[in-house]
């Protein structure tokens, strides 16, 4: 048997043995550890069969009923005051769903940004790209130096080669 099975049945084979399965008891007295770790839980249960729960002083009573009137008849806390109590002694569960929501509206700013940021570049680049090409178009003092290069470029070539031959 594994000790692990064995240990979810040591409460039970303390408080009632009768309940507990043969191979379970078997198993404890087999195993040391198993046997030490049922020991253990014995001795505490003992010990806690042994305490008693301490008597409140006489003064106890009145101290408390005076607290109590002092408390009601204080004036209501104010805004922050309620505020900091909850915040600090409450379960927050009333808090998730407001982080759920800062969270999406984050998310949504932080990625409308990239994208804005992402879309701004590329639109920036091609557009340099285009006023280049546009304005090369308008320029037609350009382009006749550039066939007249492209044609000293060619006869040069040709008279190279006719040389070759």
């Amino acid at each position: 048997m594994i000790c692990r099975i064995a240990k979810t049945n040591l409460e039970d084979l303390l408080l009632d043995p009768g309940k507990v399965p043969v191979e379970v008891r078997k198993h404890v007295e087999d195993c040391a550890e198993c046997r030490h770790e049922l020991a253990t839980l014995e001795s505490t249960m003992l010990a806690l069969d042994g305490w008693e729960a301490p008597e409140p002083s006489p003064f106890f009573e009145a101290r408390m009923a005076a607290r109590l009137r002092a408390e009601r008849d204080a004036p209501p806390a104010g805004f922050f005051e309620r505020m900091r109590a909850r915040l600090l002694y409450s379960s927050n569960l009333h808090l998730r769903p407001m982080a759920a929501g800062a969270l999406a509206l984050l998310l949504l700013i932080g990625g409308g940004t990239y994208v804005g940021v992402m879309n701004s570049n590329q639109t920036s680049a091609s557009s340099a790209t285009v006023r280049d090409l546009q304005s090369l178009d308008e320029n037609s003092q350009v382009f006749q130096q550039l066939n007249t290069l492209d044609q000293q470029d060619d006869e040069s070539d040709s008279g190279q080669s006719n040389s070759n031959l």
